[in-house]
């Protein structure tokens, strides 16, 4: 019963991130929008690599990909890959101070944007905005912020 409480923590997170990364903002606001998706897993992998996946990032990019109407497979892919490093290197990820992991979800973030970028103009002609960057300076804004949080989340509910 306590694993099944650990998981329902966790999916209560990555559902309240898919909530707020659909949530409709006034058009002037939404290049601000966070990548809260990003930040989510970000948190969890590093906090719990044994209990969130890849296989998790996987699932819950198939689902942000359906829920954007975007091309399947692309924040998939990009969830996947950013769980896989974070997995990879966690041990060092960790002791890392919190400007540090500020700036390591920034670089995940641009990296992000511009994978994403490079992904759809590969299928249609878009156009770059430098509108489409803000959201990485949100996200890094914050991050500090949003990492106490869902640390109080998993003391709180004690997801070990």
């Amino acid at each position: 019963m306590s694993s099944l409480n650990n998981y329902l923590a966790i999916y209560f997170t990555y559902f309240a991130g898919l909530v707020c990364a659909i949530f409709p903002l006034p058009t002037m606001l939404n290049a601000f929008r966070p990548d809260w998706m990003i930040l989510i897993i970000f948190y969890w992998v590093l906090a719990l690599p044994h209990r969130v996946s890849i296989g998790h990032a996987f699932i819950l990019g198939v689902v942000f990909d359906l829920l954007l109407g975007s091309t399947l497979g692309m924040h998939a892919l990009l969830f996947s890959l950013l769980a896989y490093i974070v997995i990879t290197n966690y041990q060092l990820f960790r002791y890392f101070t919190l400007v540090q992991t500020t700036l390591l979800v920034g670089l995940f973030s641009l990296l992000s944007k511009l994978a994403l970028y490079l992904m759809a103009s590969s299928l249609q002609d878009i156009i770059l905005h430098t509108s489409y960057f803000w959201s990485v300076f949100t996200s890094m804004l914050i991050w500090p912020w949003f990492f106490l949080f869902l640390r109080f989340i998993r003391h709180r509910f004690k997801v070990v």
